[in-house]
C-alpha cells in the first residue's frame, strides 16, 4: 500500500484548515486518523477519510462545508467522511464483564453506514435472500436529498463493501400514488 495518497489528503486537510477562513475556527480543534482511495466502478474515485469517534459529531456539524471543498481540491473523486469505530469480541462464557452495545459487529457496521451516506437519512432497510444463498441489502434513502446524492450511490455501494464486506444496494423509495 503506497503512502503518498495518505500524505497528500492529510495535507489537503491542513491546507483546508489554514486557507479557509470560514472553516478555520470550526477545523481549529479537530483532525483525522487517515486517508484511503478506493476505485469505484468506471474511471472514479472515492476519498474515504476516517475521524475519530469522538469528533463525529463536530465533523457532522460542518460535513458539507467540507465535503464541498475537498471534492473542489480533489476534482473527479468523492469524498466520504467515517468515524473509526471499534468491534470488540464477545465475552466468554462465566465472564462478568459486558461489551457496550455499540461495540457489536452489527452496531459498528449501522454506524458506518449512517456516516458514508450522512447527508441523508436512511429511511428503510430490506434484507433479500437469493435461492442460492447469496444476501443482498437494499437500502432507501431519504428522496429529499435525491438532488445531492444521486449521482454518489455507486461511491457509497463500493465505500461500505469496501469497510464491511457486505453487498448493498442503495435506492430512493418509490413514490405511492394514494
Amino acid at each position: 500500500m503506497c503512502f503518498r495518497p495518505v500524505l497528500l489528503y492529510l495535507q489537503a486537510f491542513f491546507d483546508l484548515e489554514n486557507g479557509n477562513q470560514e472553516l478555520k475556527s470550526d477545523l481549529k480543534d479537530l483532525y483525522i486518523n487517515g486517508a484511503i482511495q478506493l476505485d469505484v466502478a468506471g474511471s472514479r474515485k472515492a476519498v474515504v477519510i476516517h475521524v475519530p469517534y469522538r469528533l463525529r459529531k463536530a465533523f457532522r456539524k460542518i460535513h458539507v462545508r467540507i465535503v464541498r471543498e475537498l471534492e473542489k481540491k480533489f476534482s473527479g473523486k468523492d469524498v466520504v467522511i467515517v468515524a473509526t469505530r471499534r468491534i470488540v469480541r464477545p465475552p466468554k462464557k462465566g465472564s462478568a464483564v459486558q461489551r457496550p452495545r455499540t461495540r457489536t459487529l452489527t452496531a459498528v457496521h449501522d454506524g458506518i453506514l449512517e456516516d458514508v451516506v450522512f447527508p441523508a437519512e436512511i429511511v428503510g432497510k430490506r434484507v433479500r435472500y437469493r435461492l442460492d444463498g447469496a444476501k443482498i441489502i437494499k437500502i432507501f434513502l431519504d428522496p429529499k436529498e435525491r438532488n445531492n446524492t444521486e449521482y454518489k450511490l455507486d461511491t457509497y455501494t463500493t465505500v461500505y463493501r469496501r469497510l464491511c464486506g457486505k453487498d448493498v444496494v442503495f435506492e430512493y423509495p418509490m413514490a405511492e400514488n394514494a
